[in-house]
């Protein structure tokens, strides 16, 4: 009886050990994943275009000030960048593949009304302020 049970309290630490490792292993891996993805989105973010500069009068002055404007793509691409998203992330949360959501920061395709509120929501914005701005 005493060996059966030194067997089996061994088996149990083996079984804990092994999870436990495992456990490690599935740790390790999403850090470095985020760490890879997050310096992606660095270099992305240093290639951002610079927007377009259109010339509209200044009420107080009457004198013409330049007004940045971007695309819509531009514009979802900064605020995710500026949140810390990766577009995997915000796939996942879009229930959308990322692809889909690199079509909208490239002005390949755009988002739906529905998906632009989840976007203006996830980014902690209102529609509005998603929208405001685009060309």
């Amino acid at each position: 009886m005493n060996m059966s049970l030194n067997i089996a309290g061994f088996l149990g630490f083996g079984l804990f050990l092994a999870v436990a490792v495992i456990v490690a292993i599935i740790v390790i891996t999403i850090v470095v994943s985020h760490k890879s993805g997050t310096s992606q989105d660095s270099q992305q973010a240093q290639q951002i275009p610079q927007p377009v500069e259109e010339a509209h009068a200044d009420a107080s002055s009457g004198e013409i000030q330049p007004k940045a404007v971007l695309t819509l793509g531009e514009v979802i691409k900064q605020h995710r960048i500026r949140c810390g998203m990766t577009q995997e992330f915000v796939a996942e949360s879009l229930d959308v593949t990322r692809q889909a959501v690199s079509k909208w920061e490239t002005d390949s395709s755009e988002p739906s009304t529905s998906n632009l509120l989840a976007l203006a929501k996830l980014f902690g914005i209102s529609a509005a302020e998603l929208l405001d701005g685009i060309e």
